[in-house]
């Protein structure tokens, strides 16, 4: 790994053009595994490699003391108060959140990829919920990052904003690293589980994903929610 890797990465992370995949050797995707609907989920023997880890975290807003640069959408500020056709928060959130919440900054590239996320959402019909889910399963899956092929880190053949993967049926390589397929890929696969809208939200994206870590996409659902409110 080259010692000045992270120091350019934030600078990757924020070119404008959404469908531009970010395709670094050294950094690993920080969740599990997107596998097709009728995969199953191979065993992690390893975990995250340090160095990307510290890398992700200074493009998503941490510096090396570890403290956390504020943007418009890392706080709260979901209401039940409708506002202008905003989304409320019984439709955003009608079971409640899981365990403890996570937040990140967002720069422009990330919200632009979750600008398109609620657009796929309302254009094959999941609606505000679904729209919840995808960015939660997003956040988890890459920080909002288009993420291309990470080299030796690699997971598997993991790549895009929710880490699917071409081995398993979800698309080329350059399909699932096209912000607007990947997100049509995803929802297309949440309509096919029944019942959707009636599940938690972790285990909605986990029977898509199929994820080594199936509980870690709860922590995102209140910032997923807030995002949706203001975007939508």
């Amino acid at each position: 790994m080259k010692p000045d890797f992270t120091r350019w990465l934030p600078a990757i992370a924020t070119i404008p053009n959404r469908k531009t995949a970010l395709s670094v050797v050294g950094v690993t995707a920080l969740a599990g595994l997107a596998f097709g609907p009728t995969a199953v989920a191979a065993p992690i023997t390893t975990g995250p490699h340090s160095g990307a880890v510290a890398a992700i975290d200074r493009a998503t807003g941490r510096n090396t003391t570890g403290t956390t640069v504020e943007s418009g959408l890392t706080t709260g500020g979901l209401t039940d108060k409708p506002d202008a056709g905003k989304p409320t928060r019984d439709q955003l959130i009608p079971h409640g959140v899981q365990g403890a919440q996570s937040r990140v900054p967002l720069d422009n590239a990330q919200r632009a990829n979750a600008k398109t996320i609620i657009e796929v959402a309302k254009k094959t019909g999941v609606g505000e919920r679904g729209a919840v889910i995808g960015i939660a399963t997003a956040l988890q899956e890459s920080k909002l990052y288009n993420l291309g092929h990470l080299g030796a880190y690699n997971d598997h053949d993991s790549q895009g904003l929710f880490q699917q993967r071409p081995s398993s049926g979800w698309g080329t390589e350059e399909q699932i690293t096209d912000p607007e397929y990947s997100s049509r890929a995803f929802f297309q696969a949440l309509r096919n589980v029944g019942g959707w809208q009636d599940l938690p939200l972790t285990t909605a994206a986990q029977t898509v994903q199929v994820s080594a870590y199936p509980f870690h996409y709860a922590q995102w659902e209140e910032q997923s929610a807030d995002i949706v409110s203001q975007l939508w």
